[in-house]
């Protein structure tokens, strides 16, 4: 029977490297406690903090010291939890730095109403009186900006103080889909026995025996559906709390106080929403590809991850996947390939599987420490490209850090998300153009189709979704499980015409955990969007557009993020680099077509 297992039957080297940020669980506190005193010192500069150009940097600087050490007490909290979901003491300290976060928030919730009493002429003036202000530019533009949006400082406080209260939905779903719900064991063909597991269901639904995949389908969905009242309380209490947090800003609807917060266009939303269900042909005709490959009647959903050659696909290494990643970054210049390779060897990955381990991947880290990657890898290339997405996202975090202060180092998931998809193509060209071995040619060239069938498409889907279940909440209609099923399964139906939509999809909502990230998901479809015109750019003009991008890169967040991407030439206020990546998918489904002899 295959088992997960244990954290500490996993050999050191694989895991990441936390004693870096702490040596232990008892320095962490140090720092906690020292951290925690020092808040209260920032809330000596309320109602004076723009009283004079000295006392605001005085402000600026201690505010950059304690939020530093904040962001490291809450990393090392959040990764030890992460670890294993059930361990009671990494959930109480992750507890404790969620509470510190929110405290630190609430100390310094004075800082924009108070900035927000000044005319631009009056900051300049500031600027000018203490030239270390002048830093600040982007940040006061950016604080300015908002104003409108702005409550008292009094009300400001009150809501921070209620964000480990509106954090409860996700936090609740995150712990019922970690750590307490557990799925069926079921057998393969061969007669072993495996646990489904969050992590290893995607990688199950790619069996070539499609009675296993029908079964793991249906045993999983069937496990979500006993608590479907739980899901759907909690995916309706968060979608209301972003509404109601909408509202308390005076924003007409939820996304446009989500999107507000980045200064990125709604219309962004919709030219992506609008372009990619004006092009659902390209996804169909894949979705027909993948039901002559398998030579079934019709294509089921439990079909759906299949390969279209057929099979589960290759076994690949993680030390085969290091390799190729790092080769596959070589336009984008010596160091970026270095620094890269530097950290693969330098413990910035916790790469497999444990029991109690959150699902899925990430990358973390702060302005401080080194990145820190969490993965459960499965020997198999989908694992391979979810490797090279996270470390494009470290190596994003690496060059802003690099060139920006602290409070521009950090960078809106509008532009992360083209980091880590940049990486993801440009491993794809050197797959098809390097590899000689046929089979991970072919798989990764089908690896390329279920990137933009996965994330431009699915998470498109998902943002319809989300938009639409918000909607509801806005137009004062109810939110119950069955309504979520009806608008999923409406809009599956319709992204998959020509395949069979049973009902237990309708129910895969109840999986997502990204529903409880107010309008989040959008940004991985105008990502991948911008990250193949970029790559395309980098093919072509060479290390002139690979500047370009790097520039983008470690511009942080000093830019709004649609600027950021006009640095790299991309702009994601046309329906252009959403159109070139669809067309792209086209060129490469003839390409599928071809090689493997379907219509």
């Amino acid at each position: 029977m295959s088992t997960v297992p244990e954290r500490e039957e996993i050999d050191e080297e694989y895991k990441w490297d936390l004693e870096s940020i702490f040596p232990d669980e008892e320095h962490w506190q140090e720092a906690y406690d020292d951290v925690e005193e020092r808040i209260d010192d920032l809330r000596e500069y309320e109602g004076r903090a723009t009283e004079s150009a000295e006392t605001l940097d005085e402000l600026l600087t201690e505010y950059e010291d304690v939020m530093r050490d904040v962001a490291k007490v809450s990393a090392y909290a959040s990764l030890r939890s992460s670890e294993d979901t059930r361990d009671q003491e990494y959930q109480a300290i992750g507890a404790k730095a969620e509470a510190l976060r929110s405290d630190a928030s609430s100390a310094t919730s004075f800082l924009e109403p108070e900035l927000q009493e000044l005319d631009w002429e009056e900051i300049e003036a500031m600027m000018e009186a203490e030239p270390d202000l002048q830093e600040f530019e982007h940040f006061f533009d950016d604080a300015l900006r908002m104003k409108p949006h702005t409550r008292s400082a009094e009300v400001e406080e009150l809501l921070a103080d209620l964000s480990e209260i509106t954090n409860a939905p996700s936090d609740i779903y995150g712990m019922l889909s970690n750590a307490d719900l557990t799925f069926p064991t079921v057998e393969k063909p061969d007669g072993e026995e495996v646990e489904i597991t969050q992590s290893n269901f995607t990688k199950l639904q790619k069996h070539e025996d499609r009675e296993f995949r029908r079964e793991t389908y249906e045993q999983y969905y069937e496990a979500w559906d006993d608590y479907r009242n739980t899901v759907g309380t909690s995916l309706q209490n968060s979608t209301k709390k972003d509404v109601k947090l909408a509202e308390a800003r005076n924003y007409d609807t939820a996304r446009e106080a989500a999107l507000d917060g980045t200064n990125v266009p709604t219309e962004v939303y919709d030219t992506l929403v609008d372009t990619v269900h004006d092009n659902l042909d390209y996804l169909q005709r894949h979705a027909d590809l993948k039901r002559q490959a398998l030579g079934v009647d019709e294509l089921g959903m439990h079909d759906l991850y299949m390969s279209l050659t057929g099979e589960e696909g290759p076994e690949i290494t993680y030390a085969q996947a290091k390799e190729w990643i790092v080769e596959a970054v070589e336009p984008l210049g010596p160091e970026y390939q270095a620094r890269m390779e530097q950290g693969l060897e330098n413990r910035w990955v916790d790469v497999y599987e444990n029991r109690g381990k959150r699902s899925g991947a990430f990358s973390s880290g702060t302005y401080d420490t080194q990145p820190f990657i969490l993965m459960n890898f499965q020997d198999d290339i989908s694992s391979l490209f979810t490797l090279a997405h996270e470390l494009g996202h470290s190596m994003h975090s690496e060059l802003a850090k690099e060139e920006q202060p602290w409070q521009y180092s950090n960078y809106e998931i509008f532009v992360a998300e083209v980091a880590s998809t940049v990486n993801e193509t440009l491993l794809t060209h050197y797959l098809l153009e390097n590899v000689d071995d046929e089979e991970i040619r072919v798989h990764a060239l089908d690896q390329y189709l279920e990137r933009i069938r996965s994330t431009l498409y699915r998470q498109t889907m998902f943002a319809d979704f989300e938009q639409r279940i918000h909607e509801r909440a806005e137009n004062g209609q109810p939110l119950t499980p069955d309504a979520f099923d009806e608008v999923y399964g409406g809009l599956k139906s319709e992204f998959y015409a020509n395949a069979d939509v049973d009902d237990l999809i309708a129910k895969e909502w109840m999986r997502i955990p990204h529903f409880y990230y107010n309008f989040y998901v959008y940004q991985y479809s105008t990502g991948i969007s911008a990250a193949v015109a970029i790559v395309e750019k980098i093919r072509e003009e060479g290390e002139d557009a690979a500047q370009a991008y790097r520039d983008a890169l470690a511009a942080g967040g000093s830019e709004y993020p649609i600027d950021v991407l006009e640095i790299a030439g991309i702009d994601m206020t046309s329906p252009e680099p959403i159109e070139s990546a669809l067309s792209a998918y086209g060129e490469r489904l003839d390409d599928a077509a071809e090689l493997l002899d379907l219509e």
